[in-house]
Order: structure tokens, then C-alpha cells, then sequence
């Protein structure tokens, strides 16, 4: 059609800028997470050709309860990086959190009371962090960090530095259940996992998520609430890290303030191997559950070989630094 002379036809829409890092995100996240399920397909293969304990039925079972709680926690996680922050609080929540719900349950308290109430405390955690990044300026590795510190300090002084036990069968007997030949725990990680990814990866608040981590300035002219949205992706870590101290209460059938402790690092690091970008923006959800999969293969596999347990932590190390460097080479491309 024509335009009259003189006259201007109207500027093409513009897509809006929430939907540029959610793509990026979703399509390089699709790449990289058939690549890490084929590497964890090759690592099972050769430590089963290296060693007949690995594909036992026990350890089997044992390697998918030991990295279910990394995997849920790695999840909250992950909706904190792509917002370019990060949470070093989520093993202490776990530690405080198997306190919690260990003292409910010591004192009388219902298994569903319990557990409810220990995860309304993750989620209050996580709305102090929010508070104190958004309402305080506070930056998020010094905000969580002190949380960190302090959670630890609150757990040891309720329970004078020692273990609660005592806990009801029907709360530790969950942990050792199964439903159709698979654990309960990992159970867990789908029933985690599904909504969270349908949240991140298919919902308005989602694409908010990616738009902050990518410009939060350019978020917010969009008309994105910044300071509502990482208060949710706080409030999501730390109530996810409240529901691992309740499932870790169960499998190790006590309360101790000090369990949990480097998890925070885990997490981190199962995200990041998942290809969750430090820098925010980039980012999914079955990224990091194959991150803490193969991170609990290995430490599995190490294990079994009779390897020196510090040459695990040599290699997580290693693995960051190997792909932080490569996300920085790819930021720096684009």
C-alpha cells in the first residue's frame, strides 16, 4: 500500500527488550544441555566399564538421593544469578532449616505443620534478603553473605551447638521410600522442577527475570517492577534451601545447624555448570539439575575409584573456572 507523499509510515514495532534475553537464554540453554546430558551419558559408560559397583542398584539409588537437594537448591539458585545476583546463604538455610523442622517435630508438632512452617521461614529469609538488596542498597554477595554468617550463629546458639534427634518414623522413613522403583528425594527435584521451569521459561515473570539480569535499567522504562521481582527470586532460593533442610532432617534423621555447609558452593556451581551465566540473563532450568548430576557423578565415581576426595573439589574448581572463562570469551563476541 502506498503512503500519501510526504508522510511518514509508521515505525515497525519493536519487540520488546524482555523477550531478547529470554530467547538467547532459552535456545543457547537447549544447545548446552543436550551436550551435558551426553557428557553425563559418557561419564555413567565409563565408570561403569571402570568399576562394577557404579551401575548397582544401591548405588544408583544413592547417586540420585546424594544429588536431588543440590539440584533443588542449584534451581532457587539459578532464578537469583539471572538477575546477576547470587545468594551465599542457601547452605545455612539448609542447617537452619533442619533445626527448625527437628524442633517442631521433637516438641509435638504435626509432620505437615512442620514442614509447612520450616518453609514459611525460608521464604521470610528470602524476603529479608530481598529487603535488604532492594529497600537498603545492600549488594547481594554482602547482604547474603552476612545472612550466611548469622543463620549459622542462630542455629548453634537455639541448639547450644548440638544435634536434635529423636524424630518421628513417619518423617525419616520418607526419605528411604520409593514410588515406582525411583526415590522419593528425587521425586523431589521434578516436583521442583516442573513449575520452576514453566515459571522461568514460559510466564511473564520469567521473561521479568531474564530483563533484569540483561538491563535493569531498560527493564524498568519497560514498566517491570525490579524491586517485586527480586524479591520473588530471593524469597524462591531460600524457601527452596528451607524445603532441602526439610528432606535432609529426613534422610540423615537429625537437626544440626552446621549440615549443609559449602553447599551454597554446590549450588553455585552446579548452576553455573548448567550454563547459567554469573552476569545474569542467561540461564534455565534443566541447566543446573544436569550440573548437580554430574557434580554428584563425580564425586561418586571418585569415590568408588578410591580417588583422593580433595581432587573432587580440584575439579568443581576447575570446571567454573573452565566455563566462566568461556561465558566471558562469548559475552565478549557478542
Amino acid at each position: 500500500m502506498s503512503t500519501t507523499a510526504g508522510t511518514k509510515p509508521p515505525p515497525a514495532a519493536a519487540a520488546p527488550p524482555t523477550a531478547v534475553p529470554r530467547r538467547r537464554g532459552l535456545n543457547m540453554g537447549l544447545v548446552l544441555s543436550l551436550t551435558l546430558f551426553g557428557l553425563l551419558l559418557l561419564m555413567w559408560i565409563a565408570l561403569s566399564l571402570s568399576t562394577d559397583s557404579f551401575l548397582t542398584d544401591r548405588n544408583v539409588t544413592n547417586l540420585m538421593r546424594q544429588g536431588a537437594m543440590v539440584a533443588i537448591i542449584a534451581v532457587g539458585e539459578t532464578f537469583v544469578i539471572i538477575t546477576a545476583g547470587i545468594d551465599l546463604s542457601v547452605g545455612a538455610v539448609v542447617g537452619v532449616s533442619t533445626v527448625a523442622v527437628s524442633l517442631m517435630l521433637v516438641h509435638g508438632f504435626g509432620i505437615p505443620a512442620a514442614v509447612a512452617l520450616t518453609i514459611l521461614m525460608g521464604v521470610a529469609i528470602g524476603a529479608f534478603h530481598g529487603f535488604g538488596i532492594v529497600q537498603l542498597g545492600l549488594p547481594p554477595f554482602i547482604m547474603t553473605l552476612a545472612s550466611l554468617t548469622a543463620l549459622r550463629g542462630i542455629g548453634l546458639l537455639v541448639t547450644n551447638g548440638s544435634t536434635i534427634s529423636g524424630l518421628p518414623n513417619a518423617f525419616t522413613d520418607f526419605s528411604l521410600s520409593s514410588f515406582l522403583g525411583i526415590p522419593s528425594l528425587f521425586w523431589m527435584v521434578i516436583l521442583v522442577a516442573v513449575p520452576a521451569y514453566v515459571l522461568l521459561g514460559h510466564t511473564r515473570l520469567g521473561r521479568y527475570l531474564y530483563a533484569i539480569g540483561s538491563n535493569p535499567e531498560a527493564a524498568r522504562l519497560t514498566g517491570v517492577n525490579i524491586k517485586a521481582m527480586t524479591y520473588l527470586a530471593y524469597i524462591v532460593s531460600a524457601g527452596l534451601a528451607a524445603f532441602v533442610g526439610v528432606l535432609l532432617a529426613s534422610r540423615i534423621g537429625i537437626g544440626n545447624a552446621t549440615q549443609g555447609e559449602g553447599w551454597e558452593l554446590q549450588a553455585i556451581a552446579s548452576s553455573v555448570i548448567g550454563g547459567t551465566s554469573l552476569f545474569g540473563a542467561v540461564g534455565t532450568i534443566q541447566g543446573p539439575l544436569l550440573g548437580s548430576f554430574i557434580l554428584t557423578t563425580i564425586n561418586n565415581g571418585a569415590n568408588l575409584l578410591q580417588v583422593n576426595a580433595f581432587w573432587q573439589r580440584i575439579i568443581t574448581g576447575g570446571l567454573i573456572i573452565v566455563i566462566v572463562y568461556f561465558d566471558q570469551l562469548r559475552r565478549k563476541r557478542r
